[in-house]
């Protein structure tokens, strides 16, 4: 994509990317975020939707794993290098970012719904945790070389405790036996070159066997190291060197072992530093409310909502409103023209649609409404403020021209051209021609362009262009203030005079300026401004219609809603009142079996008729299995009917309640204590042992439990 580093600087594109670049972790993503520039579509797109789901994991408690890190690429170079050795501290960050991609590769493929993008990323990566491990093999989770690093290491440090012993056990034994015998001065000790000395009265010095380490400033004191140390503390000198000799040794073959995942490790960094960049993105965008809006392949844009996020970040902080925009560029309207005031937002809203566009297509999310849409342009060009240079001796007039000759060489339709008081500079009527001249040429060319301007005669040639529109800046004639609201598909006036008369210039000289105005134009002008009111209530009245719409729409989907979930429980109901019935009558069956056994009817004809009743329930089971879809459908038709009557559900609340009374009923006659019971639907046996209000506690032999008498039913 082309765009000139001028144009960039108009749309304030270097300052936006400022914004961005503290949020990235490391100083070279942040350098990379300061050069950031337009890219191709498909590059883009896959950076968008990396931001995209990055910032989603900001909205839910789905937190990635990614932390503070530290760059390894000067080490991955050095450790190439035949017999180096990395520092300590290089190891322990080539183990940490190891261990970063080790989380992000658990993380992602727990949510690969919610991080398509980012998990394709992580996954190609090949994860070794043989780094790891021989980074831990060697360091502590202090980041100090181990004992167990290597036999001979262990071994040496075990020499080292010994002496360090032995000097501490010789040094306390000569301290005591010449502290007894008043050689020593009253400190009696002191340190010199991390080494313990008896501080001896000089006069005594050579009463005292040893090494002489230094002599007070006044003389006084002499500092000996007892002979009795002296051997232990060179042996102890010696040790530690050969520690250092082995160390260093246990390092050079650590990172050479290391080197040979140089190429894994390289692919590592270079993945961390794209994800540190797509945070601090997706950061930005959680501050500014950026989105990922639909993206076209065909050349349709329409914002809906649009924000500048800089205005937007400056009026946040200083407490101002901010007013969005919204627009359309399609093949079939491509140039818009916007009047109005000035001071009235027009400027802005060039900045707004190229800015967004420049974000947009470097990877950034965007501060618009979900339902915006937004296509790529190979180019996007700028006019937009005053380009006077003193050093060149350029007028504003000419310094304009000069950059529109080199917006006519590139100019083509897949251009969008940001032109902001198109034509001034000039004489008014002049330039007006020259610039409706530029306007067609740009049209012919079928370039996209959003311009502004004051001359009449642009405003009336968009109206005769079928892919062209006229827009406007609202402006309020009783306060005679700016609305910042564009308008489109209308022109707007300057409201010279208006703006005029509110800065408090005389109202002769405004009636004067009237007078001298041709009577045409002022009379365009009113015209204008007439159209402008009417348009802008007829728009509040098609969006208070739309609103009202949309209410009783809702509302008529509740019902609908309602409607359904009084259908589905009038089927439940239906369906239970139908199953306690049956059950009730297969109760009332049995107990007919109990009372005829009771009055003396025979065991064996007890059972034969028990046994017809089974075979009949077995059949009505088989049959009830086949037929269930059917029998659902004819009841849901009749409750369907039913539902136009108003009593009906009074009378399922009467039969339900009837229902509850007969199981209470009945329930209140069998509920004593030593009735064997069992829960519904279990086949575990019980005995109730209490009863208190509702609450039963059922003996099962090996354990009671205490349980709803609704819940039970007897043996």
């Amino acid at each position: 994509m082309y765009i000139d580093k001028e144009d960039l600087d108009e749309l304030e594109f270097p300052q936006l990317l400022a914004e961005i670049s503290p949020f990235a972790y490391s100083p070279k993503t942040r350098e990379k975020i300061l050069q950031l520039r337009p890219m191709e579509i498909d590059e883009a797109e896959l950076s968008l939707k990396k931001t995209s789901e990055y910032l989603s994991s900001f909205e839910s408690s789905n937190a990635i794993p990614f932390d503070e890190y530290e760059d390894i690429e000067s080490e991955l170079k050095l450790m190439l290098i035949e017999n180096y050795r990395l520092e300590n501290a290089a190891f322990i960050k080539i183990k940490t970012i190891t261990e970063q991609i080790g989380k992000l590769q658990k993380f992602f493929p727990t949510m690969p719904e919610t991080f398509p993008t980012l998990l394709d990323e992580v996954s190609v990566l090949e994860f070794r945790k043989e780094i790891i491990d021989k980074v831990d093999k060697v360091f502590n989770r202090f980041g100090e070389v181990k004992n167990e690093a290597s036999p001979a290491l262990k071994g040496i440090r075990t020499e080292i405790q010994l002496a360090k012993k032995a000097i501490q056990e010789n040094f306390n034994r000569a301290l005591t036996t010449y502290g007894q015998s008043d050689f020593l001065d009253d400190i009696r000790e002191t340190i010199i070159d991390d080494q313990r000395v008896l501080a001896v009265k000089s006069g005594f010095k050579k009463r005292v066997s040893g090494r002489t380490l230094g002599i007070s400033k006044t003389g006084s004191i002499t500092y000996i190291q007892p002979d009795s140390v002296v051997k232990h503390y060179f042996k102890l000198r010696e040790s530690e060197e050969e520690e250092k000799k082995e160390i260093d040794k246990v390092l050079r073959q650590l990172t050479a072992e290391l080197a040979e995942f140089q190429p894994q490790l390289w692919r590592y960094q270079v993945y961390i530093f794209d994800l540190d960049l797509t945070r601090a993105k997706a950061k930005f965008a959680d501050l500014v409310n950026g989105i990922l809006p639909k993206i076209n392949r065909h050349k349709t844009l329409k914002l809906k909502d649009a924000y500048h996020p800089l205005l937007w970040l400056r009026n946040k902080v200083e407490n101002k409103t901010i007013h969005p925009q919204t627009l359309a560029l399609t093949e079939h309207n491509r140039i818009i023209c916007i009047s109005g005031p000035n001071a009235g937002g027009k400027s802005i809203t060039l900045k707004t649609v190229g800015l967004l566009q420049l974000m947009i297509q470097s990877g950034i999310l965007v501060p618009v409404h979900p339902k915006s849409e937004m296509f790529f342009f190979e180019k996007i060009m700028t006019d937009i403020g005053d380009n006077q240079s003193i050093e060149n001796h350029l007028s504003t007039y000419s310094s304009r021209l000069k950059k529109m000759s080199g917006i006519i060489r590139e100019a083509d339709a897949n251009t969008l051209l940001l032109i902001d008081e198109f034509g001034t500079g000039s004489d008014p009527e002049l330039g007006g021609a020259l610039a409706e001249s530029f306007m067609e040429f740009f049209y012919d060319k079928k370039s996209f362009a959003i311009i502004t301007t004051h001359y009449t005669n642009i405003k009336l040639v968009i109206e005769q262009l079928p892919n062209a529109q006229n827009a406007a800046m609202l402006f309020n004639e009783e306060t005679l203030e700016p609305m910042y609201k564009l308008e489109v598909g209308q022109a707007g006036s300057s409201f010279t005079f208006e703006v005029a008369e509110k800065n408090k210039i005389p109202r002769f000289i405004i009636h004067s300026a009237k007078k001298k105005v041709e009577h045409d134009i002022v009379n365009l002008d009113k015209t204008i401004v007439k159209l402008q009111q009417e348009k802008f209530e007829v728009e509040k009245l098609k969006s208070d219609l739309a609103e009202r719409k949309e209410s009783v729409e809702d509302k008529r989907d509740n019902l609908q809603k309602l409607n359904d979930q009084l259908q589905q429980k009038l089927f439940n109901f239906q369906k239970l009142y139908e199953e306690e019935h049956r059950k009730l009558q297969f109760g009332n069956k049995i107990e007919t079996f109990i009372d005829s056994y009771t009055k003396g009817k025979s065991r064996k004809d007890v059972v034969k008729d028990f046994v017809k009743l089974l075979e009949q329930e077995k059949f009505r089971k088989l049959g009830h299995d086949k037929d269930e879809t059917k029998r659902l459908q004819v009841v849901k038709r009749k409750i369907t009917q039913q539902l136009k009557k108003e009593e009906v559900i009074e009378k399922i609340a009467e039969t339900n309640e009837k229902l509850e009374e007969q199981r209470k009923s009945d329930r209140a006659i069998w509920m004593k204590i030593g009735q064997r019971v069992r829960i519904t639907g279990s086949t575990s046996v019980g005995t109730i042992e209490k009863i208190s209000r509702n609450k039963v506690i059922v003996n099962y032999g090996t354990f009671k439990t205490t349980i709803n008498a609704d819940e039970l039913e007897r043996i």
